[in-house]
């Protein structure tokens, strides 16, 4: 049973509190494991590395094979390779669209100012692999990598006994990477991010990952850049009215639960009775054979929540309190909510935007900000590839003009030697 929530109850507010907070306590517990495993592969390399692959994946080689990369990708079933082909073209496209135009701007005094766009040198992509097979994440990662310019992209996906996904090594292929490394969790992050002997380190780690994943990436910012977001554990809230379908909306909160023990669940309705229909529709669901049905059952019953709520104004508050991953709009009028609802990582308007076309071939990224940080940041884009560089040329005039009004604000600020280098520039012989 997923536990049902009514807003008019006594501390409706603190009660959710805690419970998001419960949830998010457990996907941030992991750091201490996370901090001494980064340790080890930083003194150790290599031989730290393949130390937690035999130990986690049963998997004893750190780079795969090219020749049994190329006969996995020719048994992978055709349809497969068509429907990743699929989703490459929608996602290349949109995402082409994100480019940035540089600036150039010259002033009345013949002063330059330019701010450009530079591609990031080297990026890790972060797989989920092991006992998962995720080839949209690699495209959701490389792609915008692709559009932005990135010359080494190199793909970590940890392998289990040695066998990597073949969807994911063909997405690989189509994404142009020639870099791939058959590792996961905290050691692989903490592998690209410092370097091995087999390893060169990158400059930015990229892609969801489990809590210990998320962990590590957090552990290693600042040596390395990562995205401006937390792409931990999904999360899911959907808005349903009395015209929402009770099977589709189960299944849709299913679909985000299998995903990961602690995907979080959320829906809110105004109708108490629909709240009902979907928590028995979800039970009715769970009993068919899923291959994740465990996976989902742990998610739902411990991290789901089903709030009863009337009034709209407490709706868009909570939305923009629990700032989820994704959003699904379920509802008639939703055109007249949209533009009040400021926290999420993505938002699907109407019945039949559902989250799990997202993940796949709509075109937009499925790699989003999780645990509340909607509320500042934003999912992957091209933007996540670039560096921006601002370029100054000053004139004769421009320094002379300009400058003294510099040397009065870094004397007001106690920075004589910033005063002085603009002097002796504009003193006159």
């Amino acid at each position: 049973m997923i536990k049902i929530l009514d807003s008019k109850i006594k501390n409706f507010d603190i009660i959710l509190d805690k419970l998001l907070s419960k949830r998010k306590n457990k996907v941030q517990r992991n750091s201490t494991s996370v901090i001494q495993i980064i340790r080890d592969v930083k003194k150790n390399g290599d031989k730290a590395v393949l130390k937690y692959e035999k130990r986690f994946n049963k998997n004893n080689t750190i780079i795969p094979n090219p020749k049994q990369i190329n006969k996995s990708i020719k048994l992978l079933d055709s349809k497969v390779k068509k429907a990743i082909d699929l989703a490459y073209n929608r996602i290349y496209k949109f995402h082409s669209l994100q480019k940035f135009k540089n600036i150039s701007y010259t002033d009345k005094l013949k002063n330059k100012l330019e701010y450009k766009y530079v591609p990031i040198e080297s990026v890790a992509i972060y797989v989920p692999g092991s006992t998962t097979s995720y080839p949209s994440s690699v495209l959701m990662n490389a792609i915008p990598a692709l559009v932005a310019g990135v010359k080494r992209l190199v793909m970590i996906n940890p392998a289990q006994k040695n066998k990597q996904s073949p969807a994911v090594l063909y997405a690989a292929k189509k994404c142009k990477i020639k870099e791939i490394y058959s590792i996961g969790g905290p050691s692989a992050i903490a592998a690209v991010a410092y370097g091995t002997k087999k390893i060169k380190k990158v400059d930015k780690i990229v892609g969801p990952g489990n809590s210990y994943v998320a962990a590590a990436k957090k552990e290693v910012f600042g040596d390395v850049g990562i995205e401006g977001m937390v792409a931990g554990p999904s999360e899911i809230t959907i808005l349903c009215d009395k015209l929402s379908n009770p099977e589709w909306v189960a299944s849709d909160l299913i679909g985000q639960a299998e995903h990961d023990n602690l995907a979080q669940c959320i829906l809110i309705s105004k109708e108490k009775n629909f709240l009902s229909k979907v928590n028995d529709e979800v039970k009715n669901q769970l009993k068919e054979d899923l291959p994740r049905t465990k996976i989902a059952k742990s998610s739902l019953f411990n991290n789901g929540i089903l709030i009863y709520m009337q009034s709209d104004k407490k709706i868009i508050d909570t939305i923009n309190k629990i700032a989820p991953e994704h959003l699904e709009l379920n509802v008639k009028n939703y055109k007249k909510m949209i533009r009040k609802i400021k926290n999420s990582g993505s938002i699907c308007l109407g019945k039949y935007a559902v989250m799990a076309m997202t993940d796949y071939n709509v075109g937009s990224n499925h790699i989003l900000p999780t645990n509340s940080s909607a509320r500042y940041s934003s999912g992957v884009s091209v933007n996540e590839f670039y560096k921006r560089i601002s370029y100054i040329k000053l004139s004769k005039k421009g320094i002379e003009t300009l400058g003294p009004s510099v040397i009065t604000l870094a004397n007001y600020e106690g920075l004589a030697g910033h005063a002085r280098s603009v002097e002796k520039r504009i003193r006159r012989k």
